[in-house]
């Protein structure tokens, strides 16, 4: 055989399993070692490149998706709902999915068309789902709308991204990675009470006020905030006050919270969800159905606030009186499903 016709070599790692992203060539390529993955799974951890889809079973019992309905999912990630909707659809009606990551969205396109989900009943769009007006210009009104408004994992798991505190990578934090400015951009001309401020509203950090002081003083001195390393060692530092026997564990949490607040402040996630909630009443026809789950205190607090002005002002004919979150042994499968919470609504 020519040097053509070889097939490429896997990365070669050190030791007996791969740890970095890149050398996890059987994750990465699930369909070539489905034993592998369905082991990682059952030891209740997500392969990296997937994501674990959250309550489907749950959402679908709300939407109540049937043959011919043209519907939504606002958050279209690794497909796994999209996924449960097309085979109720059952080839008849029509699915828009939308998401702005220009990486996994072309994978997942691929993914479900070669499930045999073609443009004829799957139609996906690279577009914010704050854009869910101009959406509708062309869909009509909708039986059905999911938002699943949490970060997938095959974001959080690239270290490329930016998105986890637990390993090295390029402090970014953008769901497009091609459109706006990075995490460690913003942080050379926020003030210090900006900083503080953001932390509070979008993490509830409680150590707010050391951690924005400790990263502007890194900055005025002259200092770099370039990576996910860097910002956690700061967070670490500012954190050596608290007691030996707290310190670990509330270092680790107020690490994730401070990605967490940033990740909201670049993405503009706050005004984004809220530019949804405003259009999502003319969007959705008589007794259409919305589903939301949310992973953030401030995400549900707003969709808890809108979904009660629209029932209040007759928009809305029913809402979930409380969140329903998943079930003990989805929590257990998959441990990144403990803080969702999901919350409907129906329209008059």
């Amino acid at each position: 055989m020519d040097d053509e016709g070889k097939k490429p070599r896997r990365i070669r790692y050190k030791g007996t399993h791969p740890k970095a992203f890149k050398e996890k060539y059987k994750e990465l390529n699930p369909e070539q070692y489905k034993e592998d993955i369905e082991k990682v799974i059952s030891q209740g951890r997500t392969p990296a490149g997937m994501h674990r889809s959250i309550c489907v079973q749950e959402i679908m019992a709300i939407l109540k998706v049937v043959p011919g309905q043209i519907g939504m999912d606002a958050t279209l990630g690794y497909g796994g709902h999209s996924l449960e909707i097309l085979k109720h659809l059952k080839k008849k009606g029509k699915l828009y999915a939308t998401d702005v990551d220009p990486f996994e969205l072309p994978r997942t396109k691929e993914r479900l068309n070669n499930l045999g989900y073609g443009d004829d009943i799957l139609v996906i769009k690279k577009m914010n789902f704050s854009e869910i007006d101009q959406l509708v210009i062309e869909s009509g009104l909708l039986n059905f709308v999911l938002a699943d408004l949490g970060v997938s994992s095959m974001q959080i798991d690239n270290p490329e991204r930016g998105f986890s505190v637990k390993v090295d990578g390029p402090l970014d934090l953008r769901l497009n990675p091609k459109s706006g400015e990075p995490a460690s951009e913003l942080l050379k001309y926020i003030s210090e009470e900006e900083l503080e401020a953001m932390l509070t509203e979008y993490s509830d950090e409680p150590f707010s006020e050391q951690i924005a002081t400790a990263i502007i003083s890194k900055l005025k001195k002259g200092g770099t905030i370039e990576t996910t390393t860097h910002l956690k060692q700061i967070v670490i530092e500012a954190l050596k006050f608290l007691p030996e026997n707290r310190r670990s564990d509330e270092t680790k949490k107020a690490c994730q919270r401070c990605f967490q607040a940033l990740r909201i402040a670049v993405n503009d996630e706050f005004d984004v969800l809220e530019k949804f909630l405003d259009k999502l009443p003319d969007a959705l026809s008589k007794g259409g159905k919305v589903a939301i789950l949310s992973f953030h205190s401030g995400e549900d607090r707003r969709v808890k606030k809108y979904f009660k002005h629209y029932l209040n002002e007759g928009i809305f004919i029913e809402i979930a009186p409380d969140p329903i979150r998943p079930s003990v042994e989805e929590i257990a499968s998959n441990p990144r499903a403990r803080s969702a919470k999901l919350r409907w609504a129906i329209k008059a």
